[in-house]
């Protein structure tokens, strides 16, 4: 009868628990993209995770319903709001809201976004964007920075140009591409968006899936049919064309690009564009081994207005199913000139650029170029008799003082339980006073770290180097915290 009722411990479907290692991971990579975005003169911006869904753009045409995609509710004055489902709506809605702002007005943003989204491998609803924008100018220096903000940011996170690539096209490229497959046959507007989805699709279905959906359709291996634009063979070969630009120099890519949509005056644009933000990447010396123009770089088709780009990983990872194959995209955006106007009724043109934080700190975990170090303190201040509490916590805030991360232990375990707790919580050095080591004037100093390395199964050559490195030494108490440093320095914490 007086049963007591507990609730199931649950977690909603698509979203995760972070631990210490990987927010500590991602809180420094963080840091580090700042200091780039810094080095540029962006500075910071905060909005709100909530915004009415009008001004994230996501009602459902003529109905007072939201858009798919979204987290959304009325709030108390029957309005429908939503968590943003990224950082751009709102900054565009920040603008339009502080017309004093100096242009072009350059800020960076980090915080999470919420998408309703089917969840998988790696796909969560509920993710870290670090962006960085540039609105109220229509000039490419700004599209070329987006590009050059990426190569530093991969950079300074230790992938190098090899293991990554900015590619970099225009939409009014694909609008000329448009074009001239229309000059050997009608083209609706439906079927414009079909071609460009298609293109969108060359890295999952291949050249021949492309032509495919391109004519007829495509049936998948799955069995489930998508349908084709349609297009006669003409046409067809006209996007293949397309395709198969290539070029040493992004000068060679623009001068093919040219030729085939050289009648559209929209696409001609489009490549004067692409040649100035190459002139701007060549003359800070961003060559085509971190930058290249890649006529195949499609990205939102509602959204993007001019330039659009994107950095793929290129080195290869094994997926679930065992497969090989590139990491993928982990940053990307493009030029965006509309989305102020719908508020202000003014265009007002702005360019940016977002990283995707989680799949970028995966791919560094994968590279092994990110310290994973799960705790905040390197040191564990162990407790072996408790009547010297008073000397540990003066020891504590000595080594504090001094700028090392300390843990007093305040537990009640006896000392082996003390050290694995060290070794369980990231530690690397546990320091221990008994009554004995107090009378000498000594403290016993353990190198965790070390330790585990001589438990293992290792060469001759490598136990040979760790014996002589010793795991546990007794040293005066007041060469505690140089001893300390020491031990930390070997593994590069300061």
């Amino acid at each position: 009868m007086n049963k007591t009722l507990r609730t199931e411990p649950r977690r909603l479907k698509g979203f995760r628990d972070i631990t210490s290692a990987d927010l500590l991971a991602r809180d420094r990579m963080i840091a580090r993209i700042r200091e780039v975005y810094e080095r540029y003169g962006f500075t910071p911006l905060e909005t709100p995770m909530l915004e009415y869904v009008d001004a994230l753009g996501k009602f459902l045409p003529e109905a007072d319903q939201p858009d798919g995609g979204i987290f959304a509710f009325r709030d108390e004055d029957e309005e429908w709001v939503a968590l943003r489902y990224d950082l751009t709506a709102p900054l565009s809605r920040f603008v339009a809201m502080n017309p004093e702002l100096p242009k072009p007005f350059r800020r960076y943003q980090v915080g999470p976004v919420f998408r309703v989204e089917k969840p998988g491998p790696g796909r969560f609803r509920e993710f870290y964007q670090f962006d960085v924008d540039t609105v109220g100018t229509a000039s490419m220096l700004a599209d070329a920075e987006c590009c050059m903000i990426m190569c530093d940011t991969l950079e300074a996170l230790g992938i190098l140009p090899g293991d990554y690539a900015i590619r970099v096209n225009n939409r009014k490229v694909l609008s000329g591409v448009v074009d001239a497959v229309a000059a050997h046959g009608p083209v609706t507007p439906e079927t414009g968006l079909t071609i460009l989805r298609a293109i969108d699709k060359l890295d999952r279905v291949g050249v021949d899936g492309v032509r495919q959906l391109l004519g007829p359709g495509r049936r998948d291996e799955s069995g489930d049919f998508t349908r084709g634009a349609a297009l006669s063979a003409a046409q067809i070969d006209v996007v293949s064309d397309y395709l198969n630009v290539k070029g040493t120099t992004r000068v060679a890519v623009c001068d093919e690009l040219q030729r085939l949509i050289e009648k559209s005056p929209t696409g001609c644009e489009g490549v004067a564009e692409l040649r100035e933000i190459d002139e701007a990447l060549s003359n800070m010396e961003y060559g085509v081994d971190r930058v290249t123009i890649d006529p195949t770089v499609v990205r939102g088709l509602a959204y993007y207005t001019g330039p659009v780009f994107e950095g793929v990983l290129t080195f290869p990872i094994v997926d679930e199913e065992g497969v090989s194959r590139p990491f993928g995209s982990v940053v990307g955006g493009g030029r965006y000139d509309g989305l102020v106007e719908r508020f202000t009724g003014q265009k007002i043109p702005a360019t940016g650029t977002s990283i995707g934080v989680d799949r970028l700190l995966a791919a560094l975990k994968t590279l092994g170029r990110i310290d994973t170090q799960s705790t905040t303190a390197s040191v564990l201040v162990t407790r072996l008799d408790k009547t010297l509490t008073a000397e540990y916590q003066r020891l504590v805030g000595e080594l504090r003082a001094a700028g090392i991360g300390t843990e007093l232990y305040v537990g009640t375990q006896g000392i082996g339980k003390q050290f694995k707790y060290a070794s369980d919580s990231g530690k690397i050095v546990a320091v221990v006073i008994g009554e004995d080591e107090r009378a000498r004037g000594e403290v016993a100093v353990k190198d965790l770290r070390l330790g585990e390395e001589l438990s293992k199964n290792i060469g001759a050559d490598r136990r040979q180097w760790l014996e002589q490195q010793p795991a546990q030494l007794s040293v005066a108490r007041g060469e505690l915290i140089p001893t300390i440093k020491r031990i930390l320095s070997r593994y590069a914490i300061g």
